[in-house]
């Protein structure tokens, strides 16, 4: 195992988004991502330092360095669900962009789905990627970025698609982040992705969290992109983001 990863966190919280809401996991943030969204709340620079939660929950943190090795997080992990047993779901790799590192969580995630369920967060653009890692993953949460909310440089609809394909079998939701500018046209491009891989894929409409906690959308607004999404797929629900209402990290 020569592997190493470059680790931004890891804590134990309650899953506030998607498929897995209200789930309680241990949270392995990676460093680096290929994007940079708009609303995006997360520091992804890599860095040789590192945040650990000094006990699972308690939101105290103490430094350590980076890289981490497989060896290490094993450890930690067998620690962690030794003092809180059965009170842990599964393991979410998020980011940042996990996939980055597919080929070290290509050698890392047999040995971890050996103690826990694996969930996958990802943004849903590097399928050649996913290719190296899926046969081990439990979960995957994908994200479609919206222009009007991610407000990313490049068109990713293409790429999109070539990974629901490419994720489709192995547990697949989708989310996207929606805001007061989300456009009919953007709900139905999503849809239209969904629909040309499975039409049974679940889909979670994310109110975007503006700077201070404040909902950016209506209730109106989004009750109106549920209803359009509706009218296309079978399985579409509408989660804000349940751990900051819980106040949980």
């Amino acid at each position: 195992m020569s592997n190493l990863l470059y680790i931004s966190e890891i804590f134990s919280s309650i899953q506030g988004e998607g498929m897995l809401a209200g789930c309680r996991q241990i949270f392995v943030r990676l460093m680096e991502c290929n994007l940079d969204c708009r609303y995006c709340d997360t520091d992804f620079k890599k860095s040789d330092t590192g945040r650990l939660e000094s006990k699972p929950g308690s939101a105290a943190f103490v430094n350590i360095p980076q890289p981490m090795s497989l060896h290490n997080m094993i450890s930690l992990f067998n620690e962690w669900l030794g003092q809180l047993p059965g009170a842990h779901h599964s393991v979410s790799f998020t980011g940042g962009e996990p996939l980055l590192h597919a080929d070290a969580l290509a050698e890392w995630f047999p040995e971890i789905k050996k103690l826990l369920p694996i969930h996958l967060e990802t943004n849903g653009t590097l399928p050649v990627a996913l290719q190296r890692v899926k046969q081990h993953v439990s979960y995957i949460s994908m994200d479609m970025k919206l222009p009007s909310t991610a407000g990313c440089s490049e068109d990713l609809w293409a790429a999109h698609a070539l990974f629901l394909r490419e994720a489709h079998g192995h547990n697949v939701s989708v989310k996207t982040v929606v805001g007061a500018l989300t456009s009919e046209s953007e709900i139905m491009q999503v849809c239209d992705v969904i629909s040309s891989v499975d039409v049974s894929i679940p889909l979670f409409l994310q109110p975007v969290t503006q700077p201070g906690g404040a909902i950016g959308i209506t209730a109106a607004q989004i009750l109106h992109l549920q209803e359009l999404a509706s009218s296309r797929l079978p399985d579409v629900r509408v989660i804000p983001q349940m751990h900051l209402l819980l106040g949980a990290l």
